[in-house]
């Protein structure tokens, strides 16, 4: 299936957002040395890794340009793409926030917009601890259990609360305010959902050195 238009533009917007935010920290660590094979089996990895969510298109997508940062290193697969889904669920409380800020809507329409800011204002937080998580793990088998136990929590939740935000929408009235909130929350939840997938993928092969 051929991505559309607008989420074509979600992604670039995305990943040249990415490339200038201070959330790509994590991938700016000392870089694993390069698997056999260069950048096209780094390209494959990311794209087999990819059939583990709910959305590979997408998922490639996203993540393909950073195949030769992440190259083979699942830890570094899961930054990114809480990374990537940390950057859109930042645009898109702002976007919230703004609508709220301008006033003028439905009173119904008003109220579910102030549940959905404060919903990804949440979603933000957990990706933020699940990113702050990842960058310190480290230990015995039992205390990388526990670590990746509290990055799946969040990332769960951060998922949850996106679907809250949708799901306050349900009972408003048709029109272009719930078409475009609804369409964001939708690209958001999506990459949400790819990111939670690669973390699961992480926690079920990762052991102490």
């Amino acid at each position: 299936m051929k991505a559309t238009p607008s989420l074509s533009i979600y992604i670039l917007l995305t990943v040249i957002f990415l490339h200038r935010s201070a959330a790509v920290g994590p991938l700016d660590t000392a870089a694993p040395t390069p698997a056999p094979g260069g950048a096209e089996n780094d390209s494959e990895f990311i794209r087999t890794s990819c059939q583990s969510t709910l959305y590979p298109e997408i998922c490639y997508n996203t993540m393909a340009p950073f195949a030769s940062r992440v190259q083979q290193d699942r830890g570094r697969l899961a930054r990114a793409a809480i990374s990537l889904s940390l950057n859109g669920a930042k645009h898109t409380a702002a976007h919230l926030d703004n609508l709220s800020r301008l006033g003028g809507a439905e009173p119904e329409a008003a109220a579910a917009l102030q549940d959905c800011s404060s919903a990804f204002s949440d979603s933000v937080d957990q990706m933020h601890d699940s990113l702050a998580q990842l960058k310190q793990l480290g230990g015995s088998d039992e205390e990388l259990r526990f670590q990746m136990s509290n990055v799946q929590t969040w990332m769960s939740a951060a998922e949850t609360n996106e679907d809250t935000c949708a799901d306050g929408f349900e009972g408003v009235g048709d029109g272009p305010l719930k078409t475009d909130v609804c369409d964001r929350v939708m690209k958001v939840k999506q990459v949400t959902s790819n990111a939670l997938a690669l973390v699961n993928y992480f926690a079920s092969n990762i052991t102490a050195p």
